[in-house]
Parts: structure tokens; sequence; C-alpha cells
């Protein structure tokens, strides 16, 4: 390698992180070691660094689990990854235990996050098991407008509502209500939007709204504007009337991660409703769940995607049915600390990519 491999370090909640050396070392059988392309900065990311979530790995840690690159090196049994472009799940089961041989790895007890449980992609080099690394055909990738570093927001941010739409069976005459349209919100408008379904997205920004119109939702709605939640789920009935979609059975992805934003999705709950529970705060919230029971509905979580998804998720970028280059901004690695702030701050309206080599 030319220069240093590099890292940086969280310290402490809100505390300056601290560029430092890599030694790369042995890799362990079924280990690689890829070169990064890009991370993307993440909600969660957000919460460790300012809020005090607690990481599961100790301090110091480099954070940042969307990661896409090169497979520079593998240790034994996993030769054949050496020099592919990946995607790295940003949730890493184990494959071997009774979950993931039921396919049930998004619970797998030994699965491993980068950033998290293992250090992460805020780096010029990563180290992680090569079970589940999605390839990336750089021919298509090309093809697309994109760049190799673009497409590791696919790691969290689009294969997240992936799986949702997914595990809630989005498909045509679905109408979906996206709640929150930055960041995963804006994709989950995208991918229900592919799968068949008319959108309907809620932001409290004009701007956002705005820009999932542009991308995807066949109508865009401000709960500021209206009286009350009942106000603004007759609006939503009154359209999907006038479309010709059913009153029932609507499926609300749940993305801002906000008490007011869980609120608001089970206030617009219907008969045979799916709500989608796609954002994540640790804020409480009061529900009462006998809803459910009384409109026969069902609320899914969803904890990262199974790497087997990914694919499938990296297919609608590829094919243009996603859009990701308009929801992404690349930065250098190097300003990982103004750019936590400006993230921190709202002062960026796309996705932050950090890119150690420019």
């Amino acid at each position: 390698m030319s220069t240093q491999p590099y890292r940086w370090m969280m310290t402490g909640v809100a505390q300056p992180m601290v560029k430092e050396p890599m030694e790369i070392g042995g890799l362990e059988p079924g280990e690689v070691l890829v070169a990064i392309a890009g991370c993307g900065v993440c909600h969660t990311d957000m919460d460790y660094y300012y809020n005090g979530v607690r990481t599961n790995h100790a301090l110091p840690l480099a954070l940042g689990h969307e990661i896409s690159g090169r497979v520079q090196a593998a240790g034994a049994g996993a030769e054949s990854w050496i020099g592919k472009a990946v995607i790295i799940p940003a949730v890493i089961p184990c494959g071997e235990c009774d979950l993931c041989k039921r396919g049930k790895g998004t619970i797998c007890r030994s699965q491993k996050m980068p950033g998290n449980d293992l250090q992460g992609g805020f780096a010029t080099h990563v180290k992680v098991p090569a079970l589940g690394l999605c390839p990336v055909d750089e021919a298509r990738l090309k093809a697309a407008g994109l760049e190799l570093a673009e497409v590791s927001v696919v790691a969290d941010a689009l294969t997240t509502p992936y799986q949702a739409a997914v595990q809630a069976g989005i498909g045509k005459g679905d109408l979906v209500i996206v709640i929150g349209c930055g960041g995963v919100g804006g994709y989950s408008v995208q991918v229900a939007s592919a799968m068949g379904a008319t959108v309907v997205a809620l932001d409290l920004d004009p701007a956002k709204l705005e820009a999932v119109k542009a991308s995807g939702a066949s109508l865009g709605l401000n709960p500021k504007d209206f009286a009350s939640t009942r106000d603004l789920k007759k609006e939503i009935g009154g359209f999907a009337k006038a479309q010709g979609l059913r009153s029932t059975e609507w499926v609300i992805m749940e993305c801002s991660g906000s008490v007011p934003g869980q609120q608001t999705a089970f206030d617009l709950m219907v008969h045979g409703c799916t709500i989608c529970v796609v954002g994540y705060t640790m804020n409480k919230a009061e529900f009462r769940l006998s809803n459910l029971m009384a409109f026969h509905a069902r609320a899914l979580g969803n904890w990262g995607c199974s790497p087997d998804l990914y694919p499938g998720a990296l297919e609608l970028v590829l094919s243009g049915k996603v859009n990701v280059k308009n929801f992404v901004e690349c930065r250098p690695l190097d300003s990982i600390n103004e750019t936590f702030a400006a993230v921190h701050d709202h002062k960026l309206s796309r996705r932050a990519v950090l890119r150690p080599h420019t």
C-alpha cells in the first residue's frame, strides 16, 4: 500500500474524532480487507456520537456502517473476492446458527455491525467477514453514471426500506404512506413506487416533499397544513378514492424516527393496515395497541436487511428505478468532524458520503 492506512476514531460523546494510523495485521479465515470507496453518514451514527447510544465495541471506535469498496486481500476460503467491488452489509449475520439456517439472519445473536461491533467504515480500510458481501457490477455502475462511493448508501439507507417493503408485500394497487421523507424515507418512496404502489409522502419540510414528488410520490402533504390527523386521514382517503385505490390495507412506512411521526402512523391506521417501523428513536410514545386488534392490522419491525436481499435493492439502482445520485453528497473523509456537525445541525439536504480518496 502506497500510503499508511488510517481511520477516524470516536473517543467520547461529542468529542472531536481523532485520525489514527491503522495496522492491518493478518486476516482470519473467511475474512476480507476492503479498501473503502465511501461510507455514508447515518442517523444511527448521530445517535452514537451525539446522544450517547452505547456501541457494543468499547470506545475508541471508528463509526460507519454504510460501506462500499474493493476487496484488497482475503483470508483462507475468501480468496475469490479479491479485486471485486462490493457493498458490505450493515448487519452481518454469522450464517451458522439455528436462526441463520432458518432464514432469520436479521435476529442472529452473533451478528456483527461495522461501526458498532467492529471497527467501521470511516477509514481507508476495514476488515469484515466475507459472508453476505454484495458484488457490484462496475460496468453497469458506470453505465448508470454512478461511482462506487455513491452506492455505499445501499447498505442501509436503501436496503432497510427495501426489506420493509418486501416484508409488507408491497405491490401494484397498494396505497403506501411514507412518513418522514429524508434519508430512508426518500428511498422508501422510491422503492414503494418501483414496486408498483401509489405513494403519499408526509413531511414537515416543503423542500423534501418537492424532492420526493419528483422521484415517485404521487402526492405530498405537510401535516402542519391540517387541523388534525383526522383531517389528514380524510384527505388521504379522498385521494385514494379518486385514484381508484382501496380504502383498506394501506401500508404506512414510519421513517421519521420521531414520536409525532409514530403517533401519526397509528392515527392513520385503517382496516387491514400494515405499519412498517423503519425510523428509530430512543424516545417513548404511547399507543393504544388494541387498535391493531380492532383494525386487524399489523406492525412490523425492521432491523437492518438480510444480505440475500441486497442484490435486489442494488438492481433497483442499476436499472434506474431508484435514484441514488441526486440524494447523496460526497465529501472528503478528513472533513468528518465538520460533516458530522453539519448533519447534526440539519444543514445538509443530501446524505453525506465520506471518501478517503478524492
